[in-house]
């Protein structure tokens, strides 16, 4: 592959980035002169508390959250983090990123920060004196960088030939080492974030990969990595021309990108309580079937957009029934170990698209809600055989919308303003997309009707 043009950046001043995460995943700050750094960390660096209603198209939608100009868009504090503090190393040398949290003037979390959100679900499970400790692994598709030119994602051209894919890609070394040069990017700049960057692999797709981070018993954490991660891959695809992206479905024959979790939770002397050997069986299955019970109401977080219902496809991997199993990958909630200090959880309901900060206060929503509860998952889906009778999850967008905005688990684990806030704003965009005709139906029935 080739290398990636010098950059022109040399000799250029370094800059810190203060970032917040918006409602869809998107990053939103503001860039301040190295120089000028200590008013990020004093705490006064302001952005309209709106930014963080912003939509997929970055309206506030001030006629539906009443939440900008009509009460005069007050400014919200963004306070950071300094343990996601990190380098860039795409930019100016001595150039630094900080993820902050917004919140009012008067000192208060904002209801509608997703790291806020997270982190008022995990203090719930401090006083329970638990900890969870996750792992994601993120798939995504690179495309070549003339996808602006052409309206459409095409794959890199050092995976096809002449100009076409050929066959699969699942694991092969060769598609790894065809973007040899943009994946070693990702991991050099990964490790100098000191992101917990593990297996790279190729997946189905052309242009396919999935990078896994490793387990940290500490989820806000965990989220921001993947943001980090997700601004990596984008930030290298660009060095190299090309492009990254998270969307669900990219293309129609190929396979969606999911965004999978792992998840145990350990007490204060470090135990797990998912180990159904060395504690109560009956708890792991409790966790599951808190996850199954809650799944539909928060599908809307695990498929957030219109084009993330094209995954949910029957003999695809991408669940579409409310199973579990162990170690079966066609499961929406799959047992990868039951025993002993890895016992654990894996969620495969999400797309690479969803936002990690609200993804992961939805899962944990669901197991708490199967630690506080004795509840019963129903039988596991065994492998070769037909899956139990199960709910289904929707494939349809306003659908999800209104099982979100309607959920009593919601409101408690998202909080009722949020709720509102995010169910109406998603309500737009659903709504939106129902009115678009597209380029199938012109085709379709344009000629035919």
């Amino acid at each position: 592959m080739t290398a990636p043009s010098p950059t022109d950046d040399a000799g250029l001043p370094p800059r810190i980035e203060i970032i917040l995460v918006g409602m869809n995943g998107d990053l939103r700050g503001k860039q301040i002169p190295l120089e000028a750094e200590k008013k990020v960390w004093d705490g006064t660096v302001r952005l309209p508390a709106s930014t963080q209603s912003l939509d997929i198209w970055g309206d506030d939608n001030d006629d539906i959250t009443g939440l900008s100009l009509s009460v005069g868009d007050p400014d919200g504090l963004c306070i950071p983090d300094r343990r996601s503090l990190a380098a860039m190393p795409w930019a100016p040398a001595g150039s630094k990123q900080v993820l902050a949290t917004m919140h009012e003037l008067d000192g208060t979390p904002s209801f509608m920060d997703p790291r806020a959100i997270l982190k008022n679900l995990l203090d719930r499970f401090a006083e329970r004196g638990l900890t969870p400790v996750v792992a994601t692994e993120l798939e995504f598709y690179v495309v070549e960088g003339d996808w602006l030119e052409t309206g459409v994602p095409r794959p890199p051209k050092t995976l096809t030939w002449r100009g076409e894919p050929n066959g699969f890609q699942l694991y092969d070394m060769g598609a790894v080492d065809a973007l040899d040069g943009y994946l070693q990017t990702v991991r050099a700049w990964a490790k100098a974030q000191d992101l917990p960057a593990d297996a790279t692999t190729a997946e189905f797709g052309h242009g396919q990969f999935e990078i896994n981070l490793l387990h940290r018993p500490d989820a806000l954490a965990a989220a921001d990595d993947c943001i980090y991660l997700k601004r990596i891959a984008e930030q290298a695809a660009r060095r190299f021309g090309l492009k990254s992206t998270c969307m669900a479905k990219p293309y129609a024959d190929q396979a969606g990108s999911g965004l999978h979790v792992h998840a145990s939770i350990i007490d204060r002397d470090g135990k797990n309580i998912l180990d159904a050997k060395g504690g109560d069986p009956k708890r792991l299955k409790s966790v599951v079937a808190g996850m199954l019970q809650t799944m539909r109401d928060a599908q809307l977080i695990f498929a957030p957009f219109a084009n993330s219902y094209r995954r949910f496809q029957p003999g695809s991997f991408a669940p579409v029934d409310l199973t579990w199993g162990f170690g079966h990958r066609g499961t929406a909630i799959r047992i990868p170990d039951a025993n002993g200090p890895a016992a654990r959880v894996e969620h495969r309901v999400a797309g690479a698209d969803a936002h990690p900060h609200l993804l992961l206060t939805a899962i944990l929503g669901g197991m708490l809600l199967g630690l506080d509860n004795d509840l019963d998952p129903g039988p596991a889906t065994e492998p070769g055989q037909d899956a139990p009778d199960a709910r289904r999850l929707t494939h349809d967008f306003l659908t999800a919308v209104e099982e979100f905005s309607a959920s009593p688990f919601i409101a408690d684990v998202f909080g009722e303003r949020y709720r509102k806030l995010y169910g109406d704003t998603k309500r737009k965009e659903a709504i939106t997309y129902l009115r678009t005709v597209s380029d199938f139906d012109y085709r379709t029935y344009l000629p035919r009707i």
